[in-house]
C-alpha cells in the first residue's frame, strides 16, 4: 500500500503512477473522498467519546434530579459514541481498501506503457550460430526427450495439460540448478529457507498478488490457503507484524519452494514443453531493508541473478520493465532474457522488483528509527528455476543430440562433462 501521506500531500504523482501504470487516475480521488471521510468520522467519534468520559466524571459529584439526567445523557450518548466508533471503523475500511487498489509509484526513470514498451539496459554474450555449426537446431523438448529428461505425455495423463515429469538427468539436471543457484546465493550473503506453499489470504494480499492477476493463484477454499507462485510470498510473511532490526544492513533470505500458477491468461501461449506451466521449482532471493538502501541492495539482487546467468554460459539481456508491466507490488522491476534458439527471440527467465515500502505497509513490518517506527523496504529476485532448463538444453546442444554441461553445474551431476542422448 502505499503512503497515505503522500497521497494526500501530492496526490498529481499518484495520479500520474496510475496513468503510467494504464489504471485508472480516477480512483486516487475516490481514495482522497474515503480518507477525508474516514478522518470526519474518527474525529466526531473522539468528540463524542470525550464528552462521555466528561460526562463520566460529572455523575460521580451529582445528586438526585440532575443525577438522573446524567445518566439518561450517559445512556444517550453511550449508543450514539457506539454508532459513532462502527461509523469510523467502517470508513477506514473502505479507505484501506480503496488504498489497496493503488499500485506502487514506479521509481523515476521506469519506462511508461505495457508489456513491449520495456528499455533493453544491456545484451551480455552473442548466440551462437547453431547453423554455422551444422547443427539442425532443436527445441527444449525435442532435446529433453532425446536425453529421457522431461516426460509432456504422462504429466497431462496424471495432472493434465501444463504438467510434466522431468525424468533421469532432467531431474538430476534441475536439482543441479537449484543447488548452484542456493550456493550462489549463499556466497552473497542469503541465509538458505525451505518455505511454506500455503499461505493464509492476508499474506497473499500483503503482498500484492491478489490484485489484477488473482486469477493466476491456486485456492483451496476449504481451508482459506492459497498456494503460491513464488517463494517471495512467505518470505514477505515471514517477518510480518513485527519491528525489525536492520542497524548491521539487510535481512537477505533465499527461499527454494515449489510453486504453483493457473496461467490463466495465457492461452495458446508456449504451449510445448515447460516454458510455461502450471508447476515449477525455485529459489528466491528476498530481502528486508531500510528505503534509503533499497535501490542498492536492487542493484545487488541483478548483479547476483547476472552471475549466476554468466556461470551457465547463457547469452542474455536485461530489460528495464515498463510501468503497466510491473505488478501491483514492485516501484521497478528488471527481467533477464535468456536467448532461445528454437523460436529464435528472447525469453524471460528471472526478475528482480523493487517493491519499497508497499508490501511492508500492507504486512505492518517496521524498523524502529530516531523518529519513531517506519516501514522498511522489501526486495525480490530470482536467481533459478525449472524454466532455466529450457534456456540450458537450447544453448548447449550439440550436433548429435548431446548438451553441454557448464562447469558451475558439474559438481551437482557427478562431474558430467556431457549430457548424452539415450540410444
Amino acid at each position: 500500500m502505499i503512503d497515505l501521506k503522500l497521497l494526500r500531500s501530492t496526490p498529481d504523482v499518484v495520479r500520474a503512477s496510475q496513468v503510467a501504470r494504464g489504471d485508472d487516475p480516477s480512483v486516487v480521488d475516490q481514495v482522497l473522498a474515503a480518507d477525508a471521510a474516514h478522518r470526519a468520522a474518527l474525529q466526531e467519534f473522539e468528540t463524542a467519546r470525550a464528552e462521555q468520559k466528561s460526562i463520566g466524571k460529572d455523575v460521580a459529584r451529582a445528586q438526585g434530579e440532575e443525577k438522573q439526567a446524567l445518566l439518561a445523557r450517559t445512556k444517550s450518548l453511550a449508543a450514539r459514541v457506539k454508532e459513532l466508533q462502527a461509523g469510523a471503523d467502517a470508513a477506514a475500511a473502505q479507505a484501506v481498501e480503496l488504498a489497496r487498489s493503488l499500485g506502487n509509484i514506479p521509481e523515476p526513470g521506469v519506462p511508461a506503457g505495457g508489456e513491449d514498451d520495456y528499455t533493453v539496459v544491456k545484451t551480455v554474450g552473442a548466440p551462437r550460430d547453431l547453423a554455422a555449426e551444422g547443427i539442425d537446431v532443436k527445441d527444449h523438448l525435442a532435446i529433453g526427450e532425446g536425453l529421457k529428461a522431461i516426460d509432456m505425455e504422462r504429466g497431462a495423463k496424471v495432472s493434465g495439460a501444463r504438467f510434466y515429469f522431468l525424468t533421469g538427468i532432467g531431474a538430476r539436471l534441475e536439482l543441479a540448478v537449484l543447488n548452484a543457484a542456493m550456493q550462489t546465493a549463499l556466497e552473497a550473503g542469503f541465509s538458505p529457507m525451505m518455505t511454506p506453499t500455503l499461505v493464509r489470504p492476508e499474506v497473499m494480499a500483503g503482498t500484492g498478488f491478489l490484485g489484477k492477476h488473482a486469477d493466476e493463484i491456486y485456492r483451496l477454499e476449504r481451508d482459506d490457503l492459497y498456494l503460491t507462485g513464488t517463494s517471495e510470498v512467505a518470505l514477505a510473511g515471514y517477518h510480518s507484524g513485527e519491528i525489525l532490526d536492520l542497524s548491521d544492513g539487510p535481512l537477505r533470505y533465499a527461499g527454494w519452494s515449489a510453486c504453483y500458477r493457473r496461467e490463466a491468461g495465457s492461452a495458446g501461449r508456449d504451449t510445448r514443453g515447460i516454458i510455461r506451466v502450471h508447476q515449477f521449482h525455485k529459489v528466491e532471493m528476498f530481502s528486508y531493508c531500510r528505503p534509503e538502501d533499497a535501490a542498492a541492495e536492487h542493484a545487488r539482487f541483478l548483479e547476483t541473478e547476472e552471475r549466476m546467468l554468466q556461470a551457465l554460459e547463457l547469452p542474455y539481456r536485461v530489460i528495464d520493465t515498463a510501468a503497466g508491466d510491473l505488478g501491483s507490488s514492485a516501484a521497478r522491476k528488471f527481467d533477464c532474457e535468456a536467448w532461445l534458439p528454437s523460436q529464435e527471440r528472447w525469453m524471460e527467465v528471472t526478475s528482480t522488483s523493487n517493491c519499497t515500502t508497499f508490501q511492508a505497509r500492507r504486512l505492518a513490518i517496521r524498523e524502529r528509527r530516531e523518529d519513531g517506527n517506519e516501514p522498511v523496504a522489501t526486495v525480490n529476485g530470482t536467481i533459478g528455476t525449472t524454466r532455466w532448463l529450457v534456456a540450458l538444453l537450447e544453448n548447449h546442444q550439440q550436433a548429435d543430440g548431446s548438451v553441454h554441461v557448464p562447469p558451475v553445474l558439474r559438481p551437482y551431476l557427478g562431474g558430467l562433462e556431457v549430457l548424452e542422448p539415450v540410444r
